[in-house]
C-alpha cells in the first residue's frame, strides 16, 4: 500500500488545509515512509508474544467510598458571584 498526492490531497480537503505543491509531495513521501516502516513491524515474530494494552502491569487504584463531613451549602454560596434556592446560578447557554 502506498499513498499518493491524491490521497494527501483528499485528507488536506477533509482537514480543510490548503497546502502547495512542494507540501503535498513532502507529506506523501514522509507518509510513505511511516508505510513502509510499519510494513516492516508486520514481519515480526509475535506468535508468543502476549497481547498487552500497556508496557507496564497497571491496575486500578480504588479507595472504598467514605461519607464524611462536607463544605455546606451556606458556605459554597458566599463563594457564589449569584445563587438561586441554594444553587449557583450561571447564565443561560443555550436560546
Amino acid at each position: 500500500m502506498s499513498i499518493t498526492v491524491k490521497d494527501v490531497e483528499h485528507v488536506a480537503n477533509l482537514a480543510r488545509l490548503e497546502l502547495s505543491e512542494q507540501e503535498k509531495e513532502q507529506l506523501t513521501g514522509q507518509l510513505n515512509a511511516i508505510l513502509k516502516y510499519a510494513e516492516k513491524l508486520g514481519e515480526l515474530d509475535t506468535d508468543h508474544v502476549e497481547p498487552t494494552s500497556h508496557v507496564l502491569p497497571v491496575t486500578n487504584v480504588m479507595r472504598d467510598d467514605r461519607v464524611r463531613e462536607s463544605v455546606s451549602v451556606e458556605t459554597a454560596m458566599k463563594n457564589a458571584p449569584d445563587e438561586e434556592d441554594g444553587q449557583f446560578k450561571v447564565p443561560a447557554v443555550l436560546e
